[in-house]
């Protein structure tokens, strides 16, 4: 059974750093791969980042050059380093599996996610 679990939200100003963790159990993120999805209110949920068993990535516009995604295939987890935080990168986060690309959905596994508040 595929289990994942966030961790690393919370309130940040505006300008600051966070670091999110996905710990993956039951799935090898080095074959199948690791997504990063957010969702603010009245919003749909939107990918922030993926990395796919190439080692492919991708980021979304609105966070290229702020956001770092990375893979550690011993610990089977996946961060995501977050920069330059803005009040628009408030969502709750999640992880998901399995990733290949930004154009294919989805996949089947969530974690429960992870609030972030950027606020002053």
């Amino acid at each position: 059974q595929v289990q994942l679990v966030e961790s690393g939200g919370g309130l940040v100003q505006p300008g600051g750093s966070l670091r999110l963790s996905c710990d993956a159990s039951g799935s090898t993120i080095s074959i199948n791969g690791m997504g990063w999805y957010r969702q603010a209110p009245g919003n749909q949920r939107e990918l922030v980042a993926g990395i796919n068993r190439g080692g492919r990535i991708y980021y979304a516009d609105s966070v290229k050059g702020r956001f770092t995604i990375s893979r550690d295939n011993a610990k089977n987890t996946v961060d995501l380093q977050m920069t330059s935080l803005k009040p628009e990168d408030t969502a709750v986060y999640y992880c998901n599996t399995p990733f290949y690309n930004e154009y294919v959905a989805a996949g089947n596994y969530w974690g429960q996610g992870t609030q972030v508040t950027v606020s002053s």
